[in-house]
């Protein structure tokens, strides 16, 4: 199986704090986005592609997803989903708030039945989205029982400067002498690096690593640093290849998830498979990577 899967964040809702959709219909109909989402879905099955990741804050992600296994007769798509994040975006561009936070028991419960009644046996991976150093869930024993219980893989995903310390302190949570989490989703990319030594601890101790935000929300395609740019060039590929094939090229990387929001852009980012990469220390400090990140708009 490829190590390259396929996310749907910018194609699960018309908008998303990504640059460089331009791939995406001019009218974001429910129809419309469900064409797309297809299109990509056949294409990266076409490539080999074989696990898609969603949320239930992503909108229709879900649903589109299910109706695309069922039409296509897909059984071989390693699928994972996340709960925690509800949309709230009512379809709209200009929606004041686009999604809600919470991790608790009844949010769980609640986001399980939903995603379980779409996707049903697909489902192999389930997460808590985006936790961060003030969940909860820390110190919800109720919410860790019924995590530790789930009949699927249960893992997390994180975001933040804080992502390192939570994957360790995530990790090391035990519900009667069961692992809670055995999967992490974190972002990392050549600006945003910091992780990298937790996911490796992660990846060591048997958890499955997902990385996300391989091209740092779009802007690494978009506006690269001069030397992915350069490097691109040379190699005959996309910066957003340079960028996903940097991941890639982390021995602890167990998938890497292209958020591609059309077909050229898959085929762009699939191009990182077929490269290697030797680039220098890009890193920006953690808090100020998260703060640009904070100030993309939703579009």
């Amino acid at each position: 199986m490829l190590r390259l899967g396929l996310g749907l964040a910018a194609l699960g809702r018309p908008a998303y704090i990504n640059v460089g959709r331009s791939e995406l219909p001019l009218v974001r109909s429910v129809q419309a986005m469900r064409e797309a989402s297809w299109a990509v879905l056949d294409a990266a099955h076409a490539a080999g592609v074989r696990w898609v990741d969603v949320a239930r804050s992503y909108g229709l992600a879900e649903e589109f997803l299910a109706g695309w296994l069922t039409d296509r007769a897909v059984t071989d798509v390693t699928v994972s989903s996340k709960w925690g994040y509800a949309y709230v975006g009512d379809w709209r561009l200009d929606a004041a708030v686009h999604e809600e936070k919470s991790h608790t028991l009844d949010r769980f419960r609640l986001q399980w039945a939903e995603s379980t009644s779409l996707l049903g046996p697909h489902l192999s991976l389930y997460q808590v989205h985006s936790l961060t150093p003030d969940s909860p869930l820390f110190d919800d024993l109720a919410l860790q029982d019924a995590l530790a219980s789930a009949p699927v893989r249960v893992g997390f995903s994180t975001s933040g400067p804080e992502q390192a310390a939570v994957v360790r302190r995530a990790l090391a949570l035990e519900r009667h002498g069961v692992r809670v989490f055995t999967a992490v989703q974190s972002t990392w990319n050549v600006l945003e690096p910091s992780v990298g030594p937790a996911l490796a601890e992660a990846h060591a101790a048997g958890a499955h690593v997902l990385v996300k935000e391989g091209v740092a929300n779009g802007r690494l395609a978009v506006d690269p640093p001069a030397p992915v740019a350069s490097l691109a060039r040379t190699l005959g590929v996309g910066p957003d290849a340079v960028a996903l094939a940097a991941a890639l090229a982390q021995p602890w990387a167990d998938t890497v998830l292209s958020g591609a929001a059309g077909t050229g852009q898959l085929a762009s980012n699939l191009a990182a498979l077929a490269v290697e990469v030797d680039l220098p220390d890009l890193a920006e400090p953690p808090a100020a990577y998260w703060e640009h990140r904070s100030s993309l708009a939703w579009a």
